[in-house]
């Protein structure tokens, strides 16, 4: 049974071009490596190590810079023990309406105030400080410098990145060197352990919603690694790097309160962010893999999947794009993004106030969620973050 559900997996009609076999990429001449599936697991063992290093980094490097910037791991004000209250704060809501209010203030004898209160400090527990929220987004920032800088140093000297046509030329029998091996696997561990630190980190609201796009991430390197079309996936990750190092830039600085150098940069990120997904994407990477892909080599049921699967993303690149537009349009015409856009973009982790400022009018704008503290440099992160599904 397994040896007949491997055999339709490994069907060498879906994943070769015509009158190409496994058998053809089993043994190369001495010296030379083609890539392999079983490759792939090396990044299990590795992503652990990312992880654990990670953890290191956070602990005594990034939670150093935290303090040294006046951003305390301070463990905000908790909620007094209340059973009644946590019982209805677990199982029937977390956000209690007037109704709800009313039977509680009754039932415990509290002010609705108090009741209120109550509600907004567990509430607050559950999210994580500025102070995590930047330990966070220094080692992405760190990660995604160093893999950006070793990935374009690699391409720079790689042939295809100045001619595109040899991400085909004598396809599939393209040999795998060493630094194209380090740069795929490195990659491929980093999104294994953001799915592993997600079942430790605090969770959030769009938990579901990244551990998808992290396995979706996981599954289109593996996918492109298999059928050896690594040449071109390497330009790939490399245009998607190119902007997530200085989006995780702005997101420090706006943690910092560094309000202005946060606008800076997340207008920076923003003309990287266009420049890369809307310009040398299409023009450079879509042509290649579309057309001369089919010129040189031909397709084949892979070969569609994997087309079908850029253009995918490439609409995804243009949502985006407007939606980032409009928070940098909105940031240069009134200086700093008000309440009213972030709850458009992105919920916030920040801690709910203990006496609203703004009565019932501003609450339906208060941001809630997973992050940024004053602006578009984090409301852009959601939207960030999952434009790489590389």
């Amino acid at each position: 049974m397994m040896a007949a559900l491997s055999a339709w997996f490994w069907n060498e009609r879906f994943w070769l071009p015509h009158n190409v076999t496994w058998a053809d990429l089993a043994d190369p001449a001495p010296g030379v490596e083609y890539p392999k599936a079983g490759h792939l697991f090396t990044a299990l063992p590795l992503a652990l190590g990312i992880f654990a290093v990670r953890i290191l980094f956070e602990r005594f490097i990034a939670s150093a810079c935290a303090r040294s910037l006046h951003i305390q791991p301070g463990v905000g004000r908790r909620a007094q023990p209340n059973a009644v209250l946590e019982k209805v704060f677990t199982s029937i809501t977390k956000n209690p309406d007037s109704r709800h209010l009313d039977g509680l203030s009754k039932q415990l004898d509290w002010e609705v105030r108090k009741v209120q209160r109550w509600f907004r400090h567990r509430r607050n527990q559950d999210k994580p400080s500025t102070h995590t929220k930047f330990c966070e987004s220094m080692w992405r920032f760190t990660f995604y410098l160093c893999i950006f800088t070793y990935g374009f140093q690699f391409l720079w000297q790689s042939p295809w990145m100045w001619d595109t046509r040899h991400c085909w030329y004598g396809y599939p029998y393209q040999v795998m060197t060493t630094g194209l091996y380090h740069y795929y696997v490195t990659e491929l561990a980093f999104y294994w352990s953001l799915m592993f630190s997600q079942f430790t980190d605090i969770k959030r609201k769009d938990f579901l919603i990244m551990f998808i796009h992290h396995l979706a991430t996981v599954g289109l390197i593996s996918f492109s690694y298999v059928n050896n079309m690594v040449r071109v996936g390497s330009l790939v990750m490399c245009v998607h790097d190119a902007s997530d190092f200085l989006l995780e830039a702005a997101k420090l600085a706006n943690y910092a309160k560094y309000q202005c150098l946060c606008d800076f940069l997340f207008i920076v990120f923003s003309v990287v962010f266009f420049i890369t997904r809307l310009f040398i994407f299409p023009v450079w990477i879509l042509n290649s893999t579309m057309f001369e892909s089919w010129a040189i080599v031909g397709p084949y049921p892979s070969w569609w999947l994997f087309n079908f699967l850029l253009l995918v993303l490439q609409v995804l690149h243009i949502i985006w794009s407007y939606l980032i537009a409009r928070i940098a349009i909105k940031a240069i015409l009134r200086g700093k993004v008000c309440n009213d856009v972030r709850s458009d973009i992105e919920s916030s982790s920040e801690e709910e106030p203990d006496t609203p400022t703004g009565g019932l009018k501003n609450s339906s704008h208060t941001p809630k969620g997973e992050n940024g503290t004053n602006g578009h440099c984090a409301a852009a992160k959601t939207r960030a973050q999952n434009h790489s599904s590389w």
